[in-house]
């Protein structure tokens, strides 16, 4: 089974090659290489909630650091609980992500 990416469920188009890629922009989370393959996604599009600027609240309302995405949206999100439900038990947490991220620089 592929796994989906966030783009893919969200349908923002804002992921690789989406359709609105161009008078957006493409999604930070689909742009983070350092995060590609973690939790069998594509650049960051299935740890999205750790990638800072993402627009999942729409093309007006970016949204800021790990903390308070995960804090306000993201530990209720969707998206979010089908990653850690498919995941487990090797679900990775926030944290853990990040340090992985940086290791990558």
């Amino acid at each position: 089974m592929e796994k989906k990416n966030c783009w893919d469920v969200k349908q923002c188009n804002r992921g690789p090659g989406g359709a609105k890629v161009h008078e957006a922009g493409i999604c930070p989370a689909a742009d983070e290489k350092r995060a590609d393959g973690i939790h069998g996604g594509k650049n960051g599009g299935r740890c999205c909630w750790v990638i800072a600027g993402t627009l999942c609240k729409g093309p007006e309302v970016q949204q800021g650091s790990y903390m308070q995405k995960f804090c306000s949206d993201c530990h209720s999100c969707e998206f979010y609980s089908i990653v850690k439900k498919e995941e487990e038990p090797h679900f990775k947490v926030g944290m853990v992500i990040l340090k992985e991220m940086k290791s990558r620089n």
